[in-house]
């Protein structure tokens, strides 16, 4: 059985929400459900979560976005998975804004949901965001820039930077592999737990994560001199 997660299932449609529910249990996980927006917020409110699976296109005054941030600010650590019928890039643009951990595609398999809910958590577990780690390895540095692997916090030249999740993975696995270039397919699952099946897919949508990430790390984004393209091949970290 994986490791038990209290877990918050989002979907207006009530076949969706039963596949999820079921999906979730039998791998022995607790499930809440909400089948709207207002009724997502009520449930955070007062209890916590370790994993969400949300709609991105609510029904009603509340879509998911707007879940989505109340996820962010109440439960920071959750591990967020959205699911949309909308495949296109436009409609994941404000969720990856956001830091998501997971983006499928609906209609979706058991299989999927499992898979994805594995590689969240071990993509976290790989970067110290559960169990404790030692000082020498919790703290990441290169240059003027620290992470905090543990805490999940990320400096510049000791000034604190705010970063979304996927924005920290990204920069975590862009300094991780500073001695070589990262191609757009591994920045991609690497940052949003999304396995692209082109990669033309994923160099359109890494960058957008490049761009937000410059536009917090580097003086001037304009010339980037920390997180550089490579054309053609990917992205590589400079001190």
């Amino acid at each position: 059985m994986d490791e038990q997660l209290r877990a918050l299932v989002v979907d207006d449609e009530e076949g969706v929400r039963f596949f999820l529910t079921e999906t979730l249990r039998r791998s022995g996980h607790v499930v809440v459900t909400a089948s709207s927006g207002e009724e997502a917020l009520e449930r955070l409110r007062d209890t916590s979560f370790e994993l969400v699976l949300l709609d991105l296109r609510l029904g009603g005054r509340v879509d998911g976005l707007r879940v989505l941030e109340a996820v962010r600010w109440r439960w920071p650590q959750a591990v967020v998975i959205i699911l949309t019928a909308h495949g296109s890039l436009e409609s994941a643009v404000s969720a990856i804004q956001e830091g998501v951990d997971g983006y499928l595609l609906k209609p979706v398999e058991a299989e999927d949901v499992r898979r994805m809910i594995r590689a969240a958590l071990e993509r976290r577990q790989a970067l110290g965001l559960r169990g404790p780690l030692q000082a020498a390895e919790r703290i990441l540095q290169q240059g003027p820039f620290a992470l905090d692997l543990q805490k999940h916090t990320a400096t510049r030249d000791g000034q604190p930077l705010e970063l979304t999740p996927a924005e920290f993975r990204l920069l975590a696995s862009l300094m991780q592999n500073i001695h070589r270039v990262v191609s757009p397919l591994e920045l991609v699952q690497a940052a949003q737990g999304y396995e692209c099946e082109y990669p033309n897919e994923a160099r359109e949508l890494v960058k957008w994560y490049i761009h937000r990430l410059r536009q917090k790390v580097e003086a001037d984004p304009a010339q980037p001199r920390h997180i550089l393209n490579v054309r053609g091949v990917g992205y590589r970290f400079v001190e």
